[in-house]
């Protein structure tokens, strides 16, 4: 979905309201399915996503006549499935273990380096690493809000520093953001909400005596009395490489790679399949034990591509008809920082954040006359060198921090999120449902950091 919604939203026939009632009901199924009809839904949700995604689908190739946003959408999909299906499958084959007593400092320590680490293999790749881990050190006191914090600080908040973070930012870089220009801009409210998210995350474990324990685990070595750290499958860190190193290998930055042109874009296959190639390798040479160890099985990741296909093509309807309403003149001078940090949070809490951070990108820049498809335009915007100054960088402030930090504020809002849910409950965590995650978690913990973000450094403009 890396194209101008705005344009495509004129050039084709207008989405009716109704058409987003598939995907409010998918979202509905979601959060109630589990809970009220738990059978049912375990054995049926994939036909149920596949289905109303292929309703929305088929609403668009045969009543629209709209070809252009369903393969957009398809593309974008395949890029997001096929890079989630590898990091599992290799984050799968290495079993990393530390022998410790868990205590809240520990926690606070491993969820801090996975948000460090989250800027170099993303946020993905940080928190299939190390979720299997975090649960084995403290399987005897495990409970979900360990899981959902480590949602908050690993899966999304940790990614804000590069592109290689979070998928937004990687959108906006090769889109023509510089590389550096996360780390340049954003680095003190990543340590803004890193410190308090942490800090809060300290002071709930240590009401945490171990007494009740929610989880039937066999997830932990022997201990033998003292601290120690074991590591095996150390060759699939090679193939890991492989995997996240082939991110860069995009033909809208590289033109002399193989690619597949439509519609004014070039749509790699080479990334994926050298991507798709490395996760065979990683599966059939994988030490026996690490996969044991971490009891590797397919469940978490098909629940999670079936899942996002049928989001994905449901939420065609909501991202277009929310362009054009807040490209209309009556909204225009409404798109203020204030505005797009707001209204891009909202959406990306409850949309997918990556295609939620072009839509808004799109908006901000065609108020000043500029483009999102062209790169000078682009680096103009991040820079704060067009005509509006630095309102303009500001405004791609509000923008990055809002899709990567309320990318938390749903199961669905990031990949990782509902990876980390299902591999969590497939050990038998009892996490909460998708309403129950929102109302007990994060309102009360996460909104209050996202309000104070918003606060200091897109009304104050401190940092």
């Amino acid at each position: 979905m890396l194209y101008n919604y705005i344009l495509l939203a004129q050039a084709q026939q207008a989405v009716p309201g109704f058409m987003i009632i598939p995907f409010l009901l998918l979202i509905g199924l979601i959060a109630s399915g589990p809970i009220f009809f738990g059978h049912f839904w375990e054995h049926n949700y994939k036909k149920i996503a596949v289905t109303l995604g292929l309703t929305v689908l088929a609403y668009y190739l045969f009543v629209l006549g709209d070809v252009h946003m369903p393969v957009h959408t398809l593309a974008e999909y395949f890029t997001f499935a096929v890079l989630l299906s590898s990091l599992y499958i290799a984050a799968g084959g290495i079993y990393i273990n530390v022998n410790a007593k868990a205590t809240p400092l520990i926690n606070v320590a491993m969820v801090a380096t996975g948000a460090i680490l989250a800027n170099f293999i993303g946020t993905t790749g940080a928190s299939l690493l190390l979720i299997r881990p975090f649960m084995r050190l403290n399987a005897h006191r495990l409970q979900p809000y360990q899981i959902i914090f480590f949602i908050f600080i690993v899966s999304n908040a940790g990614g804000l520093l590069t592109p290689l973070g979070d998928p937004p930012l990687f959108i906006g870089f090769i889109k023509g953001v510089p590389f550096f220009w996360t780390l340049q801009h954003l680095f003190m409210p990543w340590m803004m909400a890193i410190l308090l998210l942490c800090l809060m995350f300290y002071f709930v474990d240590r009401r945490n005596k171990g007494d009740q324990i929610i989880a039937d685990l066999d997830l932990v070595e022997p201990s033998s009395g003292k601290s120690e750290f074991s590591f095996k499958g150390r060759r699939n860190l090679l193939w890991l490489a492989v995997i996240i190193g082939a991110v860069f290998l995009d033909p809208n930055v590289i033109d002399a790679l193989p690619h597949i042109y439509y519609d004014g874009n070039k749509f790699s296959y080479l990334r994926e399949i050298i991507q798709l190639g490395a996760a065979f390798m990683c599966y059939r040479n994988s030490n026996k034990e690490a996969l044991a160890g971490n009891q590797f099985n397919f469940h978490p990741i098909l629940e999670v591509v079936f899942l996002f296909f049928g989001i994905f093509f449901t939420m065609m309807p909501a991202l277009q008809l929310s362009a054009e309403i807040a490209s209309s003149p009556a909204y225009a001078n409404l798109i203020t920082p204030n505005f797009l940090y707001w209204a891009t949070g909202s959406l990306s809490g409850f949309l997918d954040n990556a295609p939620t951070y072009a839509n808004f990108l799109s908006l901000a820049m065609a108020k000043f006359d500029l483009s999102q498809s062209n790169v000078e335009d682009v680096r103009q915007f991040a820079a704060g060198t067009s005509a509006a100054g630095m309102d303009t960088l500001i405004q791609l402030e509000a923008i990055s921090l809002a899709s990567v930090l309320f990318g938390a504020f749903t199961y669905i809002g990031n990949g990782p999120n509902f990876m980390v849910k299902a591999i969590a409950e497939s050990a038998g965590v009892k996490m909460p449902s998708f309403f129950g995650y929102v109302l007990r978690f994060s309102i009360p913990f996460l909104l209050p950091i996202l309000i104070l973000v918003w606060f200091f450094v897109v009304h104050l403009r401190l940092f």
